[in-house]
């Protein structure tokens, strides 16, 4: 789980998530192709992860989730913006049992 922001995120579902999400802009079969996520820093902290699906024949969609404003932008294939969500929080019940 992330804590760096105002509340905890579940990572392994918030990948699932925008992985998914890519493939859907894409029209891709999900879990069919690598995805690549590089930590995005400033000012030494870090504020968000870039991800990166890598389909066929060289075609790269991509999301920036930031941290700071809780949201997660997703861009075609031309680097174009194409949707935005917000980041899922997890249940105040179960960021107190998993504490």
């Amino acid at each position: 789980m992330i804590g760096l922001t105002a509340h905890k995120i579940d990572y392994s579902s918030l990948c699932t998530t925008i992985e998914e999400k890519l493939c859907q802009l894409g029209h891709l079969v999900p879990n069919q192709f690598p995805v690549t996520q590089r930590e995005v820093i400033r000012g030494g902290k870090a504020v968000g992860v870039y991800f990166c699906l890598h389909g066929p024949r060289s075609v790269k969609l991509t999301a920036i989730c930031d941290y700071k404003k809780d949201t997660v932008i997703f861009y075609g294939s031309d680097g174009v913006r194409r949707e935005s969500m917000v980041i899922p929080r997890l249940r105040q019940a179960a960021v107190q049992a998993a504490a």
